[in-house]
């Protein structure tokens, strides 16, 4: 259905999903796409065949998806396959009364091929968008029932061919674009209709005629046409039944995820401190003096609101604080209650507040604020970007708040439990560890941080794959299972970090120690980021010693020296770019690609891949690094302003070539909260 489909007869439209996890019917693709920024998850069974599918729609035109199935007797002999692919589809016309929405499609490129196809598809809708016909054209699997020859032809006779054989694609995990829209093709279509807000009806021609399955797995194909029956429910979730080819019943379920409505959507969190009269009691208390002992009512106040005050200096009716957040996950929160806390308690003489920002313990930034604007703008309708746009925002390579006494040293530890999955084993798809993991963090000044991690699993099976590495590059990565294996009690990091500022825009960091599961050393970063734009350059140089199988103190005798340089790049509305250039763990050049889409209130979903010197056969399976990555604020789904959140990677495999050191707090992620580019997406919690 249409973007924004317009409800009638108190009817919740809903988006049709495909087994595949894609806007479609049941085997087919339409001509829709999701929601923008929607994350699908969906899962489809039928005899002998299992799909697990996480879709994105990337931007408003734009969706990809990752699928991982399980196909039982894939080759006639009883060998299960575990496949893993990846789709693509790009919206290239917008429904209008009379053009219907048109999309281009890609399914299972860059994978073994299993379901190797291209499509054109179109969809309109009818009936106030209850009723959509969709009609397309399929090559590759989907070209192969009712096929005819590729009127593409008529470019170049080479479109008339197609080399690749599906499902024989093996693990090469390359781009076969010469292969793309080649050899015969055939038309598919088919309607959706939603009946009420539960339940829809689908019907479909296909034209995939499952040659591999019917030669291999039994699989028995009657008819092209296909029926589906879904229930809706009302977070968006749908169960559905469906005939496939006259010979299989199926079953499927999705669940659409809203990045931008968070489980409290307005959140938990205690309302902020109302402005008080200039003249008020807190005001008028005012002693300059005590305020430097970190006992003082302006401190204390701070403190109920998550906030530490690290220094504080008042030179006629400027007052420069140093604060440092330690609740809240958006920085212009903490700037917002920081302000009004200032204006409560300090002397009216007092007009304008210099607001330094800080992260693990560096000056990253200093944010001005009129009081005359506090008041202004608190209830004002347009106050949120009226308060941004008389905001001033600096560079802060120096503090100019004078220290208060104790703020340091501090020490911070916490017990609480992991989950450490490993997706994708071909002996066992699923593999995760459940235990214990105490934390201790010891600063005994700004900037140097004293940290380590102990873990005891206390459930699982990571230690339970027989499966050797085969890789005949050193093995940095794919020897992973055998830390599971030959460890108990395990060290995850224990280091020694000094964050510093070598200049204006410039931020440094040196870790040194136990830097992660399998690799101690030295790391050192620069990086070049002024507060004010939406570029920067990092360049880091580590020496990595690989750790020994205990995961305790000793190391094996591989060591390497690694770096890379990066740019990072804020294309605005959550969009951010990233490019590593350098030497990783096995030694082979080359560079990493990245692209995030970041929503305004942290929950992230992004995508790389990874192309090195090393040759797609040394690689091995997989042909290169690529893989997707998302992040969930614990705040978006407890609703209570607590920073940090949950994070995986997901790799169709992990391979030694393009591997990189896994150091924690990387300069561009630490700092950034500070920046203007990010202050401004979530501005709109300044008041909050």
């Amino acid at each position: 259905m249409s973007a924004t489909p317009a409800l009638s007869q108190d009817v919740e439209l809903r988006f049709p999903v495909s087994e595949f996890g894609t806007p479609g019917l049941i085997d087919m693709p339409s001509g829709d796409v999701f929601e923008d920024g929607t994350l699908q998850l969906s899962t489809a069974f039928h005899s002998g065949t299992q799909k697990y599918n996480l879709s994105f729609q990337i931007t408003p035109r734009v969706f990809g998806s990752f699928r991982y199935a399980i196909v039982d007797a894939f080759d006639g002999a009883g060998t299960t396959r575990y496949d893993r692919s990846f789709d693509l589809g790009y919206l290239f016309a917008v429904e209008t009364e009379l053009r219907p929405s048109m999309v281009i499609g890609l399914r299972d490129f860059g994978g073994t091929g299993l379901y190797g196809s291209e499509y054109i598809a179109a969809t309109k809708h009818f009936m106030d968008d209850r009723l959509a016909v969709t009609g397309g054209i399929g090559w590759g699997r989907l070209g192969s029932y009712g096929g005819f020859s590729n009127p593409l032809g008529a470019l170049s006779d080479s479109f008339k061919t197609r080399s690749e054989v599906q499902g024989a694609g093996g693990d090469t995990g390359q781009l076969d674009v010469d292969q793309w829209f080649h050899g015969d093709a055939a038309l598919f279509g088919g309607l959706a209709y939603q009946i009420n807000p539960r339940l829809s009806f689908k019907l479909e021609y296909s034209s995939d005629a499952y040659e591999t399955e019917v030669a291999n797995a039994g699989f028995e194909h009657k008819t092209p046409v296909n029926a589906a029956l879904s229930y809706g429910f009302d977070n968006g979730a749908d169960l559905t039944v469906y005939a496939l080819h006259g010979s299989e019943i199926g079953f499927m379920a999705s669940l659409p995820i809203n990045p931008r409505t968070p489980a409290y959507a307005s959140g938990i969190e205690e309302a902020p401190p109302a402005l008080m009269p200039r003249q008020s009691a807190a005001a008028l208390s005012w002693n300059e003096g005590s305020v430097q002992t970190g006992n003082s009512p302006l401190s204390a106040a701070l403190r109920d609101q998550g906030i530490t005050l690290e220094g504080i200096t008042v030179e006629g009716a400027t007052a420069t604080v140093r604060i440092a957040n330690g609740r809240y996950p958006a920085e212009a929160q903490a700037l917002g209650r920081t302000a009004r806390v200032l204006a409560n308690h300090l002397p009216e003489t007092v007009t304008t507040f210099r607001v330094e920002s800080t992260a693990n313990g560096m000056t990253t930034a200093r944010t001005t604020l009129r009081r005359d604007d506090l008041e202004a703008l608190e209830y004002d309708l347009d106050g949120s970007w009226r308060s941004y746009a008389r905001a001033g925002f600096e560079d802060a390579p120096r503090t100019e708040a004078a220290t208060i006494a104790g703020t340091y040293p501090k020490f911070d530890w916490r017990l609480s439990p992991y989950l450490d999955p490993a997706l994708f084993d071909p002996d066992s798809p699923l593999r995760a560890d459940l235990g214990l993991q105490a934390e201790a963090a010891f600063k005994p000044m700004r900037g140097l941080i004293f940290s380590g991690a102990i873990r005891q699993p206390v459930i699982g099976n990571l230690d339970e794959s027989t499966r050797p590495s085969n890789s005949v590059l050193p093995h940095v990565r794919t020897d992973i299972v055998e830390y599971a294996k030959q460890s108990d009690l395990e060290i995850k990091h224990l280091t020694a970090e000094y964050f510093f500022r070598p200049g204006k825009n410039l931020f440094g960091r040196v870790t040194a120690g136990y830097l992660e599961t399998m690799y101690g050393g030295l790391s050192t970063e620069l990086l070049w980021k002024p507060v004010n734009g939406p570029l920067a350059l990092g360049a880091e140089v580590n020496y990595a010693k690989q750790r020994e199988f205990d995961q305790l103190f000793g190391f094996q005798e591989y060591d390497i020296v690694t770096g890379h340089a990066s740019v990072y790049y804020d294309f605005g509305r959550g969009y951010l770019g990233q490019v590593d250039v350098g030497r990783y763990l096995a030694g082979d050049y080359g560079a990493t690609f990245s692209l995030d889409r970041e929503f305004d209130n942290g929950f992230r979903v992004g995508a790389f891949f990874t192309l090195t010197d090393v040759s797609f056969d040394d690689f091995g399976e997989g042909s290169f690094d690529k893989g997707i990555r998302f992040t969930v604020p614990i705040d978006w789904l407890s609703g209570a302003p607590v920073q940090g959140g949950y994070g995986t990677t997901i790799r169709p495999v992990q391979r030694d070539g393009g591997a990189r050191l896994d150091v924690r707090n990387r300069l561009y992620e630490v700092v950034r909260a500070s920046q203007t580019n990010e202050l401004e997406d979530r501005w709109g919690r300044f008041w909050r």
